[in-house]
């Protein structure tokens, strides 16, 4: 699965899980809104006073789960990346692609303590169950978000 394929699919859902872990170790979750780069990055907004931005903050390793939300709708992404708040041109870039996909979204930039955080992956995993033998692809990205084409793994795998 190509990355033209995969941004597709990010952007026909707008909903994800996402996971974090606490100082503590307590692991959080919490749905987010989010929007999809061309470079597969995911960016979303929080109150930087909110458990998953002080998480980030200490730990900016974050998990999430996209797709799956209605019956027959057997396709889903494990996404696991890094996350970061960007600044500057960055974050004018992703907030871009924020609010293309969220018009609503300036509306909330005047809230005390939004921030955007960005989420470059590190590694994804589609399932696609409606299709027999299902389609399972996973790819691995290195460190700094810099993205590897490696061949589409295909493997059949009970539910």
């Amino acid at each position: 699965m190509d990355n033209e394929s995969l941004v597709a699919f990010l952007r026909s859902q707008r909903w994800a899980v996402e996971a974090t872990v606490a100082a503590d170790v307590q692991p959080q979750a919490a749905i987010i809104g989010y929007a999809v780069t061309e470079q597969l990055e995911l960016v979303f907004d929080t109150l930087a006073t909110s458990r998953k931005a002080a998480n980030l903050r200490a730990n900016p390793r974050i998990a999430l789960v996209i797709g799956g939300w209605q019956d027959g709708s057997e396709r889903t992404l494990q996404y696991e990346g890094m996350a970061d708040f960007p600044t500057g041109p960055e974050l004018v870039r992703v907030k871009e692609a924020y609010f293309k996909a969220f018009p609503d979204g300036p509306s909330r930039e005047s809230w005390a303590d939004i921030t955007y955080i960005r989420v470059r992956p590190r590694w994804l995993r589609f399932s696609d169950y409606k299709v027999d033998p299902p389609l399972i692809v996973e790819r691995r990205f290195p460190e700094h978000g810099v993205l590897r084409i490696p061949s589409a793994n295909k493997q059949t795998e009970p539910r």
